[in-house]
């Protein structure tokens, strides 16, 4: 993860700073968290901790909620994203073990080792 995607994701915002910042109430907050749209970490004590990133999501669900969509509206685009996202990552880790495996039959055949082409040195 590059650094500033990790410094997005760090939560360090209490919902009081949350609330200022994006201007919804602490029940909204709570209810887009009940409703599975947003997932604060929590400290020991249990007190929610915000990411920029998560003030982003509470920033849009307001955004989705003006254009008229309803919460279950809006939980079915973001469950189309990351099936979107994880559709992708399968795709990107598919090719990956294509071009793993194409290297490894490709440098078995430099060497010309007689004992790997006959598969005895597997590992």
């Amino acid at each position: 993860m590059r650094e500033k995607e990790l410094r997005r994701s760090m939560s360090v915002f209490s919902i009081g700073a949350v609330m200022k910042l994006t201007d919804l109430s602490a029940r909204q907050i709570r209810y887009y968290e009940d409703q599975g749209l947003i997932r604060p970490e929590r400290t020991e004590g249990n007190r929610r901790m915000f990411s920029l990133n998560d003030m982003d999501r509470l920033l849009e669900i307001k955004d989705f909620l003006d254009e008229g969509l309803n919460i279950a509206a809006i939980r079915r685009e973001y469950a189309e994203r990351e099936e979107k996202v994880r559709q992708k990552q399968k795709a990107l880790t598919d090719a990956d073990v294509r071009r793993i495996l194409h290297d490894e039959l490709r440098n078995q055949g430099r060497f010309g080792n007689p004992s790997q082409h006959l598969g005895l040195n597997r590992f």
